[in-house]
């Protein structure tokens, strides 16, 4: 099943008299389920594409449909609330809410669903054990590693039970040991529970993990390649090899 679909779709930006083509007549389907890198350069497009995949943009001219609905033609407000039930985002910088526990990060958006105490309870629980967290719930960000930080991240982005998890540079501020951890994690709970990741990334660590590369130059896509599943990787090091 479709769960995303960008259909030459077209952005650009302009900074006075200089106009950027960040996106030109880019065609993408994302299925369910999906573990899915985006890789480039700078200014490749990259972060362009998360924006619209998130509805937090809408493309020049094209169309995104989001378990086919185009929401090109939505309103912001319509927009929001999208993003709220079938959207969960990881970030670069973690984006934790720093007054409140990592108990409370992961429940404000079923807060925000209005979803019942019984089954908030149930869902944060649950995650955070998913993470490894279990025994940190009643501590803040800044009682917390950033390595857990983003679990918490990552739990958080999972809450509300989404079609598509949207990671940007999710590893960018993590060591190795930690950024595996992240990978392995969210690796795990994509196959447990069939939403799909799309991570946009410079870090070879990611592109190691993903079942997809989508290769993106000069607003176009010019590779999109799927991979072998990971566990038919052979890791050597830091090296990794399709055996």
């Amino acid at each position: 099943m479709s769960v995303l679909e960008l259909q030459n779709v077209t952005k650009e930006y302009s900074i006075g008299e200089v106009v950027t083509m960040a996106l030109n007549g880019v065609s993408l389907n994302i299925e369910e389920g999906e573990f899915t890198t985006l890789v480039g350069p700078s200014g490749s497009g990259k972060t362009t594409m998360l924006q619209l995949m998130g509805c937090l943009d809408l493309p020049d001219s094209g169309r995104v449909l989001i378990n086919n609905q185009d929401v090109t033609s939505y309103k912001k407000n319509q927009r929001a609330d999208l993003r709220r039930e079938m959207i969960g985002f990881i970030f670069q910088f973690f984006a934790l809410v720093p007054v409140l526990s990592a108990y409370e990060n992961v429940e404000l958006p079923l807060l925000l669903n209005s979803v019942p105490q019984a089954e908030r309870k149930e869902r944060v629980n649950s995650l955070l054990d998913a993470v490894g967290l279990s025994h940190r719930l009643d501590h803040r960000p800044d009682q917390l590693s950033g390595g857990e930080q983003q679990r918490v991240a990552i739990a958080r982005a999972l809450s509300t039970e989404p079609l598509l998890v949207l990671a940007d540079e999710p590893t960018a501020n993590l060591d190795t040991e930690n950024g595996s951890q992240a990978m392995d994690i969210m690796e795990r709970l994509n196959r447990e529970t069939g939403t799909a990741f799309i991570f946009a990334t410079h870090d070879p660590r990611v592109v190691t993990y993903a079942r997809r590369v989508v290769t993106l130059q000069d607003g176009v896509i010019v590779d999109d390649k799927n991979k072998l599943p990971t566990n038919n990787l052979e890791k050597h090091g830091e090296a990794v090899v399709v055996a």
